[in-house]
């Protein structure tokens, strides 16, 4: 399929949810581009493979806007995914979430597993995940991240596949997300309410999931995920009915999807998009506020940012954790994403910004001062999104102060590393003592 087809064919996907299935506002703004920040994040999230938290109250389309986007984006019916879902739950067990012994074969002395839908399909819903307790959230925590599931003696690989994980807002039933878990997803993104025109829209359209269920097709993919085929064996037969799926949503609604070998075609487009100078210096600076110490070498979350330090109008002294290098990982693929989706030829500043909240929101551990100087803000966000939109806004406001001596110290570092014999450029802000670093040019 050629690449226009195919981002065309992802824009359709975009518009037909947001026309039938997820009425919400359009809260962000780019280039020209409006479009509501849960629906598009989710579908990037797809679209590369990613992991996203989806936030919010109650009954406000956490569940249901990854539910819709995994359906038409994946080619499954939408009851597949109801019966593959894990509910965040105290009592969940590792049983339930990656599988079990086959006890027939057990009792003839043989070691068979049958393995949960969540770990077979590629589209894994964790559904309220701050109700699992902190101990069972590690039970996913190696699958999410690399795709491999193991169980007694057998290993299960998913080579493609998504997460989205939702949240309710802390109340006495929820506890708090691991660290390490957090750092896994690549965005986080709040669902919200949608104001009370698109609120009453969606109580006269009761029968909208009617549009992604299929129950035939839901049985017979249920059967060969049941089945004790191989896996190869498994996704063939699957790959077939969501072929099936495909026809149907092609002849009933006009709409297109994608193959597998679409998806992978796509995947490796976005990848081989390049970020703009700009983009580039942008992100480094702000990696740069968000990892840097002077006096300890770098952020660590035992130790603590001292008074007097001439740092303390950037973003490091009010943090407590360093930026771990999942980090740029998401800023690159996001702004990719973006801008793929707007039909640029590459990223530029305003993906970078567009995007760099969402994906370090839910990973900054800021001081309990700076929180208690910002929670009366007034805001559209929930709190800790704001406070990223105004972390990244400030470093690109002193970007704009300096863009030019910060790309001129990163052109004069690479004519370092290429040998020859210039003095590294030294300016007031932490990415410069970074440089100097990187070169061992160390004041």
């Amino acid at each position: 399929m050629a690449a226009h087809t195919s981002r065309d064919t992802v824009c359709s996907l975009y518009e037909f949810i947001q026309a039938h299935l997820y009425f919400n506002r359009q809260d962000i703004q780019v280039n020209g581009l409006r479009a509501n920040s849960t629906l598009l994040f989710t579908l990037f999230t797809a679209l590369l493979g990613g992991k996203a938290l989806i936030i919010g109250e109650p009954g406000l389309g956490k569940t249901t806007a990854a539910e819709y986007v995994g359906s038409l984006f994946y080619r499954l019916p939408v009851g597949t995914l109801w019966a593959s879902e894990v509910s965040g739950h105290p009592e969940q067990t590792e049983e339930k979430i990656v599988g079990r012994p086959d006890l027939g074969k057990l009792n003839q002395g043989q070691e068979v597993v049958v393995w949960s839908n969540f770990v077979q399909l590629p589209i894994k819903i964790v559904d309220e995940i701050n109700r699992l307790p902190e101990t069972k959230q590690s039970m996913i925590l190696d699958g999410v991240d690399r795709g491999n599931w193991e169980y007694l003696n057998e290993m299960i690989i998913n080579e493609e596949y998504c997460l989205f994980a939702t949240a309710n807002y802390q109340d006495q039933g929820t506890n708090t997300i691991i660290a390490p878990m957090l750092d896994r997803f690549d965005v986080t993104v709040e669902s919200r309410y949608p104001g009370p025109s698109y609120a009453y829209l969606i109580s006269q359209k009761q029968e909208k999931e009617e549009i992604l269920r299929h129950p035939e097709l839901e049985v017979k993919l249920q059967q060969v995920l049941r089945s004790q085929l191989d896996q190869e064996e498994k996704r063939q037969k699957m790959a077939a009915l969501a072929g099936e799926f495909a026809a149907h949503l092609k002849d009933v609604y006009d709409l297109p999807t994608l193959d597998e070998a679409a998806r992978q075609q796509l995947r490796t487009q976005i990848q081989q998009m390049p970020l703009d100078q700009d983009a580039n210096a942008y992100m480094r600076m702000l990696l740069a506020e968000l990892s840097f110490c002077e006096r300890h070498g770098q952020k660590r979350s035992s130790e603590i940012c001292e008074e007097g330090c001439h740092y303390t109008g950037y973003l490091c002294h009010r943090l407590r954790n360093c930026a771990s290098n999942r980090l740029p990982v998401s800023l690159s693929n996001y702004a990719r994403a973006l801008a793929w989706f707007q039909g640029l030829a590459s990223a530029s500043l305003e993906q970078v910004r567009t995007v760099a909240p969402y994906c370090i929101a839910h990973r900054l551990q800021w001081t309990e001062a700076h929180i208690a100087s910002r929670q009366k803000d007034r805001r559209q966000d929930p709190l800790h999104i704001h406070l990223a939109r105004q972390a990244c806004l400030e470093v690109y406001q002193r970007y704009t102060e300096q863009a030019d001596h910060v790309k001129e110290a990163l052109a004069r570092a690479y004519q370092v590393f290429q040998g020859n014999k210039v003095e590294p450029l030294s300016g007031d802000h932490p990415i410069y003592a970074e440089i100097r670093k990187d070169l061992y040019w160390e004041d």
